[in-house]
């Protein structure tokens, strides 16, 4: 499957990501195209299709609790959904182990959860001056 290697492509930096957080074991950056402001992927830097793949190191599973707070607080806030598929049947379209961390707006209470791709451009544009403060 081609778009498992995207990933690959990403974390050695032929395919340029907006990062978020890094760690010896994980990579995370945000989602394109977006269901949320400050949807981000974290995924490991091991290939690793499954998380029953014995090639995925613990240390990418204990980084993913940690990274979620960061998420949430970078956003400014403390609802979000972790959204991690497994398997085909699961509905995992990428070959590659990979979580969703999809932070709830305050100002929209009872949603749960909604899946909604926003454009790219405008997406962007909305996360201009968390990015700004992410590169300081």
């Amino acid at each position: 499957n081609i778009f498992s290697y995207i990933f690959y492509k990403i974390f050695t930096g032929e395919v340029p990501c907006f990062k978020v957080y890094e760690t010896k074991y994980s990579l995370a950056f945000l989602a394109k195209p977006p269901v949320s402001h400050g949807h981000t992927l974290i995924i490991p830097k091991y290939h690793s299709r499954t998380l029953t793949d014995p090639g995925l190191p613990d240390e990418f599973l204990a980084d993913v609790g940690p990274i979620m707070k960061k998420i949430a607080a970078m956003n400014g806030e403390d609802s979000y959904n972790v959204i991690q598929n497994n398997g085909r049947t699961a509905g995992q379209s990428v070959d590659h182990v990979h979580f969703h961390a999809v932070t709830k707006p305050a100002n929209q209470p009872n949603q749960g959860l909604i899946l909604t791709p926003q454009s790219w451009s405008s997406y962007l544009r909305s996360m201009k001056n968390t990015l700004r403060t992410l590169i300081r």
